[in-house]
């Protein structure tokens, strides 16, 4: 399977989330990301999992997930539009 994302650690401090993707440190304010985080515990914050692809992370006690593109603002245009855009 090919890694889209390598997320070496997630670490929550007050009203932050701080992620460290391929290699470098992101802030995310929780409360621009996700409601459900937001309002989550400590422990519920703590509990999640790792797509093995580095795609994205779940929280299961929240049932919360989280793409890192998106969190990263990585835009994907479909296919066929991009074949019209590039001929």
């Amino acid at each position: 399977m090919r890694k889209i994302h390598h997320i070496e650690e997630i670490d929550f401090q007050d009203d932050m989330m701080i992620i460290q993707i391929d290699g470098k440190k992101h802030r995310f304010r929780i409360d621009e990301i996700s409601r459900r985080l937001a309002a989550a515990s400590r422990i519920e914050r703590e509990k999640y999992e790792i797509s093995p692809s580095g795609y994205g992370i779940h929280w299961p006690l929240i049932d919360e997930d989280l793409a890192i593109d998106g969190l990263l603002g990585i835009r994907h245009t479909p296919s066929k539009l991009r074949d019209k855009v590039s001929a």
